[in-house]
């Protein structure tokens, strides 16, 4: 028998008949060339379906890559796809062994942010926070997995009572309130969630609203257009400090708020309220996005 073949335990769910399996990424499909071409397209298609049923049906599309794991369990790709399942079915052990199997597997520290915070959905905080300092781990994520993990750091402290650990946690590079990436919007309001809890109100406002802004110039959350094409722009991320594009984006904004800047700046005036307000950049002053302080 070829690689990572070994019989399946008991019956495998059931596979959309439409689903060929071709549908994987190229990358997944060249690791699956060491098994017999009939087992990896069977394992294709559990991958596929593990992937369709990801965010509407966690615990079906885990049983698929249970099943992938079944057949091809020496493939780094399919345990990856196990552990990922795991995690969004909250399998936080399956997700621990499947996720840690990857990384010996490849030498990517990329899931470290789903394994530190699956240790901390299991209790373990004390070793959540300590896998979350490798050094070593840390130099190999990307920004956006940087950014995830700082949210999980942040949400440990949170739990313990420890608010102001909870806002340094997030208070990293990523946190950069003139360009907008991806993550940026979650990180903004994660920010801002942290701010509020710790009595900064008016810098939490702030970022809740520079996080509307980032939306706008990605074209997400509310702002989102199914016509868009993804150039690419998460690599080099948006600037947000272009007079023209921000007006745009803050008028954008001011659509979905349903409040004018205006207005807002009436409002904060009745209110006895410094805050400026966003009328010729994004979001609000270096003053009130200050980070650190």
């Amino acid at each position: 028998m070829r690689s990572g073949y070994r019989p399946s335990r008991g019956p495998a769910p059931e596979i959309d008949e439409e689903v060929t399996g071709k549908e994987l990424d190229k990358s997944v499909q060249r690791e699956l060339r060491v098994l017999e071409p009939d087992n990896a397209e069977v394992v294709s298609r559990h991958l596929v379906m593990t992937s369709l049923y990801l965010d509407v049906d966690p615990d079906f599309a885990l049983e698929h890559a249970q099943a992938a794991v079944a057949r091809a369990g020496r493939v780094a790709a399919v345990r990856e796809a196990a552990g990922v399942a795991a995690y969004a079915a909250e399998d936080w052990e399956t997700a621990l062994r499947e996720l840690r199997t990857h990384r010996r597997m490849t030498g990517s520290h990329e899931h470290l942010p789903l394994i530190v915070d699956a240790q901390r959905a299991l209790g373990r905080t004390a070793k959540a926070l300590e896998e979350a300092r490798d050094e070593e781990a840390l130099a190999g994520l990307s920004a956006e997995q940087k950014a995830e993990l700082a949210m999980v750091v942040s949400g440990i402290h949170q739990d313990a009572g420890d608010l102001e650990a909870a806002r340094r946690a997030l208070e990293i590079p990523e946190l950069n309130p003139r360009r907008a990436f991806s993550y940026s919007p979650r990180l903004f309001r994660a920010y801002g969630e942290a701010l509020r809890g710790v009595g900064r109100e008016k810098e939490a406002t702030a970022w809740d609203r520079q996080a509307l802004v980032a939306e706008a110039a990605l074209g997400t959350g509310p702002f989102e257009d199914p016509e868009i094409v993804d150039l690419g722009e998460d690599e080099i991320g948006v600037e947000l400090d272009s007079a023209e594009g921000a007006q745009r984006d803050i008028d954008r904004v001011s659509d979905v708020t349903g409040q004018s800047d205006a207005e807002a700046e009436a409002d904060d005036a009745a209110q006895g309220s410094e805050e400026p307000a966003a009328q010729h950049q994004p979001g609000l002053d270096d003053e009130d996005l200050a980070v650190g302080q």
